[in-house]
């Protein structure tokens, strides 16, 4: 029995740039679905559209294509596209790539509804990256259990702490804060710059005591900095930021 999860829209921007990746975000959607009663918003944005995954999705997948020509994917700016159309009480803003006990959802969810947290991140800032041998069992198996067995032979995605790929937060709390800043550009510091954000606002934030895994994939130019105008830019606007305070203008 699926669990009632309708109070909550998941939020998912791709660019099919591999094989890998249309085999990840499959996956995670059909995870969410096999769970949950839920709502699943599916963001293809590309130069060209051939159709291949709208044919592939779960039908109850709110799937759209935007025409998108730009070499550099605009994370910040089609997130806030998105939540332009979201009308629950809760958004989820979810990396096509990333695994996730459901347990740990619901813990989070549970925080939510009670009103003791603003944002809740279902894992504890540790991602582990699947390696193309496990991963390929996991595709067959389908169950997370078989990860946490294997934890041990997987590298952490980065060394640091981190604060994206799964997180969940109350929708007001989020249009309060400002949603996703458009300074950041393409693949760079969004997700700090959101934390952040939550930190200096004051917001509750909760994290559940379980890692998270992130299904391995060619590393494209959408997934590090292009250029080193691009780094300095997205690593000033997120120093400023941490030296703001509620009394600033951060939105």
């Amino acid at each position: 029995m699926k669990t009632n999860l309708s109070d909550t829209t998941f939020l998912i921007l791709i660019r099919l740039d591999s094989i890998p990746r249309l085999e990840n975000i499959l996956v995670v959607t059909e995870q969410i679905c096999k769970y949950y009663n839920t709502t699943i918003m599916v963001r293809e944005a590309d130069s060209y559209n051939n159709g291949v995954l709208k044919s592939l999705l779960n039908r109850t997948i709110h799937y759209e294509f935007i025409e998108d020509k730009d070499p550099v994917l605009y994370k910040t700016k089609h997130f806030n596209q998105m939540t332009r159309i979201v009308c629950t009480q809760h958004i989820a803003i979810w990396d096509a790539d990333i695994v996730v006990n459901f347990k740990s959802i619901m813990d989070c969810i549970a925080k939510l509804r009670k009103n003791e947290a603003d944002v809740a991140y279902p894992y504890n800032g540790i991602c582990y990256d699947i390696p193309n041998q496990i991963k390929c069992f996991f595709l067959k198996k389908r169950d997370i259990r078989f990860l946490y067995r294997h934890k041990k032979k997987m590298d952490k995605l980065y060394p640091k702490i981190l604060v994206g790929g799964a997180v969940l937060i109350n929708r007001e709390k989020y249009l309060q804060a400002g949603k996703e800043n458009e300074m950041h550009y393409g693949w760079g510091n969004d997700d700090f710059d959101r934390y952040y954000r939550f930190l200096i606002l004051g917001y509750s934030i909760y994290k559940t005591d379980t890692c998270l895994f992130h299904l391995s994939h060619p590393r494209s130019t959408n997934s590090q900095y292009r250029t080193s105008v691009q780094i300095k830019r997205s690593s000033c606007e997120l120093i400023k930021l941490k030296n703001s305070s509620i009394n600033d203008s951060i939105i």
